[in-house]
């Protein structure tokens, strides 16, 4: 996965969480955009009414701080490690480890290209 853009212009939609029920008629949505290994997008939908990131990509590991206003008002921000993994069909997946600032409760959710 050596592309510096590999991720520019992917869409993905959120599988799973450990951190919420996942909406199955409103799975929250991420638009991703890179360039020479940085990373930044927007995301929305679920418990989410907006959410950006920013950060880094060298490989198939992403690592990138977020941060997003909540449907039931107040935000939430923290830091995440992703790996990426190819599916049989040529879309990819992402296995995020992530925590929220001030909690340390290790959470993971996976997310498949749409």
């Amino acid at each position: 996965m050596s592309d510096r853009n590999l991720l520019n212009g992917r869409r993905f939609v959120m599988i799973s969480s450990t951190a919420s029920e996942v909406s199955a008629d409103d799975p929250t949505q991420f638009v991703y955009e890179e360039e020479d290994g940085v990373i930044w997008g927007s995301y929305t939908g679920d418990t989410v009414t907006q959410g950006r990131f920013v950060g880094t990509r060298d490989e198939d590991r992403i690592e990138l701080m977020y941060v997003h206003a909540l449907k039931a008002g107040g935000r939430a921000a923290g830091r995440s490690t992703s790996r990426i993994e190819p599916l049989p069909d040529g879309r990819l997946r992402l296995v995020e480890d992530f925590q929220f600032d001030g909690d340390d409760t290790p959470q993971i959710s996976v997310c498949e290209e749409s």
